[in-house]
């Protein structure tokens, strides 16, 4: 390293050592944390969502349930009589119970994708709307980085609450 260099180097660092505080702390960049999971959880459209899912799935819920009691009793009735039951109408009958436990496990499958992939999509459009809400913070508090994920954030730079907060307003679409 030549001299020239080495006296540039080693009196930016004194610069830097004997820099007020004031002026470091305009250099030191304001952080803040959003639990993601709080925000999926406590939101007013996440509950919005959860309500509205649950309003959309319940009627094929309870007939997912219907369903299934009545496999349970053809089942129990099936083990019950089995022993005074010919042996063709117990072959029937164990079809028809499987046939039926095939039915029930197809729609239960069925139930489960379909409500997955509404939830997938409602969710979405949650984080979209909070990500909006969480850039329109950083903006206007002079964020210079905001965190979704963290093994540990302090309490003194999550914002959680403020962003449920503008999620609640109903102007803050």
């Amino acid at each position: 390293m030549s001299l020239s260099r080495y006296v540039s180097a080693l009196s930016m660092a004194v610069c830097l050592v004997s820099a007020s505080p004031a002026a470091l702390a305009q250099i030191t960049p304001k952080v803040g944390f959003v639990n993601t999971e709080r925000i999926l959880r406590d939101a007013v459209p996440a509950k919005a969502a959860q309500t509205k899912l649950e309003a959309e799935f319940s009627k094929r819920e309870r007939e997912l349930q219907e369903l299934g009691n009545r496999l349970r009793q053809l089942g129990e009735r099936l083990e019950r009589d089995a022993m005074v039951m010919s042996e063709t109408e117990r072959g029937r009958r164990q079809r028809e119970v499987a046939d039926l436990d095939k039915d029930f496990q197809r729609r239960q499958r069925e139930f489960r994708e379909d409500l997955n992939q509404r939830r997938n999509e409602e969710l979405s459009q949650v984080v979209e709307r909070a990500n909006r809400v969480i850039r329109q913070i950083a903006e206007k508090e002079k964020f210079d980085l905001i965190l979704q994920e963290a093994v540990y954030a302090s309490g003194r730079i999550d914002i959680t609450d403020l962003v449920l907060q503008a999620l609640s307003d109903p102007a803050a679409k």
